[in-house]
């Protein structure tokens, strides 16, 4: 009997101990969020559909936000997958649902109402809030001077929750958040006058400010902030550990330093003035040369919007200029470079472009195999105003300085150097003027960007528009208040 009552005992045990274990060994065996995503093979990534962050064009996909988390699941070994909100809300709506995204890339700041619905990362980019208004009105200096004013901004945004605040100190302040708009729709808004003002990030405000001439920073409201990813609320760290570990590599490795300077580093090289200059440009001088331009590149595999973006930094799309130093024509070409392409008659625009195409064909040719793309084009521009010999030189002194002669980022730095006599008096081919080559791939690289957005075609429906060019700002047929941007 004792026997039995101890058998039973020592049964009941074990089906209780292995109940135990089966129960831990399933909390155990669910997977972790990252986990799951190596298992599928597949990073689900939501953003929003705009120039800051992700968007197509003839090329695919693209954008600073798009750029970076590409970099995250080629690290993860992961396909990416991209899906659009249409709102903020909906973003964090949408995070961690069964089968959906795992993680926002939408050029996100963290906030205390944001921190219920997601947790975020290490930062990545810094930004600036600013209230921007039109010139030729009165600019506001502070806060109450918003007070009256037609303001509008992004529903569920960060600038909405700082605007709430601002309203329990001066009540008097009125906006409107739409979930109907984009950064670049409000800005055109505001360029157009249909709002006072709107407040967005000094980023988007930088890349697009080019494209509104009337566009103009007020002032900035509040310190800079942080843009952080985010992904679901929850105790499962996994994925928002690697991420960090992401992030803090990328800036260590200058990854996220190259895609600011690819993408912001070059912003600010036209000013207000300029831009509008070359909005009309666009309108009344390209349309004279655009075939040329197209057919020439065509013919040395370039991107014709390179060599158009090298002959307005040139001659402004001018076709019988010359300078004091003796070049000439729409591309500027010395004597020896249009002979050595063939180019008879410097000023005949179609002669030009074409010993503009070769000789930058060249150039490409001449860079060393191991730059890469989008590298490989900068230093090929590079080399188109200051030559080969010096920009090897150049490549010496940053391989030198314990930098990468392979990254533009880099060798930069070392061009302006060039023209200081302690530095170029070590180099193989001597004194020249770098700091004017910055100068001259910045100010390209900006035009060859305004011709990439304003020559895609614009959207609407599911139809393709007429593909001539479209400025806003100095467009006569503006797309409607509620049409795509992109």
């Amino acid at each position: 009997m004792f026997a039995q009552t101890a058998f039973r005992l020592r049964h009941a045990l074990w089906l209780l101990a292995t109940g135990l274990l089966l129960m831990l060994s399933g909390c155990v065996d669910k997977p972790s969020t990252l986990e799951r995503v190596k298992e599928d093979g597949v990073l689900r990534v939501i953003t929003r559909n705009s120039p800051a962050t992700y968007f197509q064009d003839k090329n695919g996909e693209t954008g600073f936000e798009y750029e970076l988390v590409k970099r995250f699941a080629d690290e993860l070994g992961v396909k990416l997958e991209i899906s659009t909100a249409d709102n903020l809300d909906d973003i964090f709506s949408q995070l961690g649902k069964p089968g959906g995204p795992v993680l926002a890339a939408a050029g996100l700041v963290s906030s205390q109402n944001r921190t219920i619905d997601a947790r975020f990362s290490h930062p990545y980019l810094e930004v600036t809030p600013q209230i921007i208004y039109r010139n030729g009105q009165a600019r506001p200096t502070e806060p109450k001077d918003l007070i009256g004013k037609k303001i509008m901004v992004l529903k569920g945004s960060s600038h909405a929750e700082q605007l709430a605040q601002l309203k329990q100190q001066f009540p008097g302040i009125e906006y409107e958040e739409s979930d109907q708009v984009e950064v670049v729709d409000l800005l055109r808004m505001v360029d157009e006058g249909q709002i006072d003002y709107t407040l967005v990030d000094s980023n988007e405000v930088a890349m697009n400010q080019v494209y509104f001439p009337n566009v103009r920073v007020a002032f900035d409201l509040g310190d800079a902030r942080d843009q952080r990813w985010a992904v679901a609320p929850g105790e499962d760290n996994s994925l928002l550990n690697e991420i960090d570990a992401f992030i803090d590599q990328a800036r260590k490795n200058g990854t996220l330093q190259r895609l600011k300077d690819r993408y912001y580093g070059h912003v600010d090289v036209l000013g207000y003035v300029g831009a509008y200059t070359f909005a009309q440009h666009l309108q009344e001088r390209l349309p004279k040369f655009e075939k040329h331009f197209q057919n020439y590149a065509r013919e040395q595999k370039l991107d014709w919007k390179i060599l158009a973006a090298i002959g307005y930094q040139e001659s402004m799309w001018q076709a019988t200029v010359t300078s004091k130093t003796g070049v000439r024509g729409l591309m500027m070409l010395t004597q020896n470079t249009a002979q050595a392409m063939g180019v008879a008659n410097r000023l005949d625009p179609r002669q030009s472009i074409m010993g503009g195409a070769k000789y930058f064909a060249s150039m490409v040719d001449q860079v060393d195999d191991s730059v890469k793309e989008p590298d490989r084009t900068w230093f090929a521009l590079a080399a188109y105003n200051i030559g080969t010999a010096h920009l090897e030189d150049a490549r010496k002194m940053a391989q030198g300085e314990g930098l990468n002669p392979d990254k533009w980022l880099d060798v930069k730095k070392m061009l302006p150097r060039l023209s200081q006599k302690k530095w170029y008096s070590k180099t193989r081919y001597g004194y020249a003027r770098g700091g004017e080559t910055v100068h001259f791939v910045a100010n390209v690289r900006r035009y060859y960007d305004i011709l990439n957005w304003v020559t895609q075609p614009q959207l609407e429906g599911n139809q393709v528009a007429d593909g001539k060019l479209h400025v806003p700002g100095v467009d006569k047929a503006k797309p409607e208040p509620d049409a795509s941007p992109l």
